[in-house]
């Protein structure tokens, strides 16, 4: 059975979960207590992840941490999601790269200011600028999706569960799907897929009373 180090609060983490129940594979989350600093503790540092982040999965005597490189090992497990032809393999990498830089490091972290810090200690200025820049990210994801109904594929792919990561939760973030119409309706097809589970449903979050 595989394990995932993860949280439900964690976008990241639920790009790894969701891949891996939505490929049938046997496996189990672990729960982070990232809130608490685990993922900054001597024992995490040492025999989980020395970059202190979630997800981590591990298989058998194989550990890996890193979204994409996860969702590289499960489609190469599983056969699933990871593309038919070298270019549809390229094509999927260069959005799993974007949006590890443009759209869910924005997203996370404008979402965390706004619902996991104090109200006084939220940067209004960082949470603007943070906003802005994930607005520029949905723009391109809008106009990709226009004529399109997955990221990189004829089908659902690990292009879509990268770049949906973040967009399923319902705190306050600045993403508002009716803004959106072609992510909308791209963000229905994913959760009408079998398989598909909302990420407080598929690993414990740290903040119960926070769930939908």
């Amino acid at each position: 059975m595989m394990q995932l180090y993860c949280f439900g609060e964690s976008g990241h983490s639920y790009k790894a979960a969701l891949a891996l129940e939505m490929s049938g594979v046997d496996w189990a989350p672990i729960h982070v207590d990232f809130f608490s600093g685990e993922g900054r503790s001597p024992e995490y540092l040492a025999n989980v992840n020395e970059m202190g982040e979630a997800p981590v999965l591990v298989d058998g005597g194989i550990k890996l941490s890193q979204s994409g490189v996860i969702l590289d090992y499960i489609s190469k497990k599983t056969g699933k999601f990871g593309g038919d032809t070298d270019d549809e393999k390229r094509e999927i990498l260069r959005w799993i790269l974007w949006d590890n830089h443009k759209l869910s490091s924005q997203a996370g972290t404008v979402r965390f200011l706004r619902n996991f810090l104090p109200p006084e200690k939220r940067p209004a200025e960082v949470v603007a600028f943070l906003e802005a820049r994930m607005a520029s990210a949905l723009k391109v994801l809008e106009r990709h999706l226009t004529q399109r109904e997955w990221i990189a594929g004829r089908g659902v792919t690990n292009a879509d569960f990268s770049c949906c990561s973040y967009l399923y939760y319902d705190e306050p973030f600045g993403f508002e799907r009716a803004d959106w119409p072609n992510i909308d309706r791209w963000l229905s097809r994913i959760s009408e897929l079998d398989g598909w589970k909302h990420p407080y449903d598929l690993m414990r979050p740290a903040y119960p009373d926070r769930k939908r």
